[in-house]
């Protein structure tokens, strides 16, 4: 009689952090308007993509608008998703936060320190916080990284 061989069960440990960075942006300013003046000031091409939809209650779904750029290089990402679709939040635990702002950069093309004091010094953009997804105990973050 054969004998069954014990099942071993593997954790693999994948860090996304190291992938990518999710920057929290407070902006009065309405996503279009927004995502212009990042195109300016970063020198990057933010155009409207397909929305992230999040699933709620059966027959409901709650629509989030993304613009995304991944025109100047095979690997870096740049996304500009909002935290508002009318009275609902993206994430209920980072509702003073109106934008996220994910840059995806495994190559280390960006100078993230850079990025971020452009972002500050924009008038349209009253404050920046580099977000850590771990730390954040909230579902839907994790629909930012895909």
């Amino acid at each position: 009689m054969r004998s069954t061989p014990k099942i071993r069960r593997v954790q693999l440990k994948i860090n996304q952090s190291d992938e990518s960075v999710i920057l929290g942006i407070v902006s009065a300013e309405p996503d279009y308007k927004l995502s212009l003046a990042i195109n300016k000031n970063l020198g990057i091409s933010l155009k409207n993509s397909s929305p992230l939809i999040i699933n709620g209650m059966p027959g409901d779904e709650t629509s989030f608008s993304r613009f995304s750029d991944s025109s100047s290089s095979e690997n870096l990402v740049y996304d500009l998703t909002s935290n508002r679709s009318g009275k609902n939040c993206l994430s209920g635990k980072l509702k003073n936060i109106d934008y996220f702002f994910r840059i995806h950069d495994p190559d280390n093309e960006t100078n993230l320190d850079q990025a971020v004091s452009k972002l500050r010094e924009m008038d349209c953009i009253t404050a920046v916080f580099t977000i850590d997804a771990g730390s954040v105990r909230d579902k839907n973050i994790n629909h930012l990284i895909h």
